[in-house]
């Protein structure tokens, strides 16, 4: 899959796609039934297939100071976009002269003069131009005065009737809940950072652990989480079962989010290193403890909680190495 990062004097053969269009926060059931009406449309037509997303998020364009909400920063997604089979990513950056468009300009300018687009799929929700007053309807007149073809795909819901939804998901990730998040995202959620130089507090207590930076990841409800680890390399990435504390070190009066993960059964150096923690399951809030002693003691019960929920899941199960193969499906 090609990554664009621009719309103007682009190749011919980043031209003439049929285009999915959205910001694909999560790359969720939802996003992923919109981006493969769009390629079988591709298919058809013997035409490119592409999504086009915008970086940084448009709402974190407009309120840089909010909470961090993002479930896949661009790099995630785009990984993640790839696991469906595209030809490319457009990856518009969403500036200030972007954000200034007018949605009959974004039609003319953007996918018609720059990205010469055949045909367009957006969910039914879909706005874009400045001040949001592009819509479904506009993009299809768009459509048919300009020669391209367009598809408004409807609401996608789960078998229970459960929406599809960012802000869904977003929720049950805020609330500790990574299984029923994994469920409409249709994959454990991750966060993926490099791991630093941390105060190695783990290691003097016997559970060494990788200290994630989580850079512009939405924070899960603070506290304990079976999870799988990935060690990256280049395109490949190595699972360990593993155990996650996301939270601020109360016993040690630490400051700010850390994301803390130790790998079972596993020595060696992951300074440096980029390290993918794929939510499976809740354990337990954070807690205050009364020294070392007591810590090592729940730390071993943590791990023990932890391997019983990662053994207990069966093959092919979202939650294991299966689907979390080395290009993240």
């Amino acid at each position: 899959m090609r990554i664009v990062r621009n719309y103007s004097d682009l190749s011919e053969n980043d031209r003439g796609a049929a285009v999915a269009l959205g910001n694909f926060d999560g790359v969720h059931l939802g996003h992923q039934t919109v981006i493969r009406e769009m390629i079988a449309i591709a298919d058809s037509q013997g035409i490119s297939s592409a999504a086009m997303t915008f970086n940084p998020h448009p709402r974190k364009f407009f309120q840089p100071d909010a909470p961090l909400f993002e479930m896949t920063p661009a790099y995630a997604k785009s990984r993640h976009i790839e696991t469906l089979g595209l030809d490319l990513h457009y990856v518009m950056p969403f500036d200030q002269e972007f954000s200034a468009l007018e949605a009959s300009t974004f039609i003319e300018t953007v996918l018609v003069k720059g990205l010469g687009v055949r045909h367009i799929v957006a969910g039914y929700d879909f706005v874009f131009g400045k001040g949001r007053k592009g819509d479904v309807t506009l993009l299809a007149e768009g459509g048919k005065e300009h020669g391209f073809g367009v598809t408004i795909t409807s609401a996608v819901t789960a078998e229970n009737g459960t929406p599809y939804s960012s802000t869904v998901i977003r929720e049950h990730i805020r609330e500790g809940r990574p299984r029923e998040a994994a469920d409409l995202l249709g994959r454990a959620w991750e966060i993926e950072g490099e791991v630093m130089t941390g105060d190695q507090r783990g290691r003097q207590i016997g559970f060494p652990t990788a200290n994630v930076d989580p850079g512009t990841y939405i924070m899960p409800a603070l506290g304990v989480y079976a999870v799988w680890a990935g060690i990256t390399d280049g395109p490949d990435t190595e699972w360990h079962k593993a155990v996650v504390n996301v939270g601020r070190r109360p016993t040690f009066d630490g400051e700010g989010i850390t994301v803390e993960t130790h790998l079972f059964d596993f020595e060696g150096d992951l300074y440096g290193k980029v390290l993918r923690v794929a939510f499976v399951d809740f354990i337990r809030p954070e807690m205050k403890f009364d020294g070392f002693e007591e810590i090592k003691a729940q730390i071993a019960a943590d791990c023990v909680k932890s391997r019983e929920i990662l053994d207990a899941a069966a093959p092919g199960d979202i939650t294991t190495p299966t689907q979390l193969n080395s290009t993240g499906a």
